[in-house]
């Protein structure tokens, strides 16, 4: 049997969630179906270090796009978060090498949240483990939007970069 054209080709992708602190990652399977919580990178002062970080966790995982996410507004508009956030995966871009996507990740902290109160974190470990979590919350729906958008164009995609 051959290929079917209609089917999304697997791609391992690398979620990653920006924070002033720390750097939520998550990672897909192989067949770029669900994507699980994966590490957290504690920022350190350099940004260079963090995104060598990010870099090793991408070749450790063999994979094929980063994917950061985009702090839009409610009303979708870019705020300074966003702004800042496009600037540095435009940096971490530079240090991958693998291609960068930026896509919407409003509400993933609070899905994040939700879910692992339901079940039955205290405050103490949801703090732990939020930014990883919000960081595969955002992956997931990624890989959902490029599932249903196949073939879809690049334009359709958040922020290609």
């Amino acid at each position: 049997m051959g290929a079917d054209p209609t089917r999304v080709p697997g791609v391992r992708a690398l979620g990653v969630d920006l924070g002033s602190k720390r750097i939520g990652i998550a990672v897909s399977d192989l067949s770029g179906t669900i994507g699980s919580a994966l590490t957290t990178v504690h920022r350190s002062r350099s940004r260079r270090h963090d995104h060598a970080e990010i870099a090793k966790l991408v070749r450790d995982e063999e994979c094929e796009v980063v994917v950061v996410g985009l702090p839009l507004s409610l009303d979708g508009s870019h705020s300074h978060a966003a702004k800042a956030a496009t600037k540095e995966a435009r940096q971490l871009a530079s240090v991958v090498g693998v291609p960068v996507e930026m896509y919407d990740e409003r509400f993933t902290t609070v899905t994040a949240e939700r879910g692992m109160m339901e079940a039955g974190l205290d405050a103490k470990q949801r703090r732990k483990v939020v930014d990883k979590v919000a960081a595969a919350v955002m992956l997931q729906a990624w890989l959902e939007h490029r599932r249903n958008t196949w073939p879809g164009d690049a334009s359709q995609r958040v922020v290609p970069l």
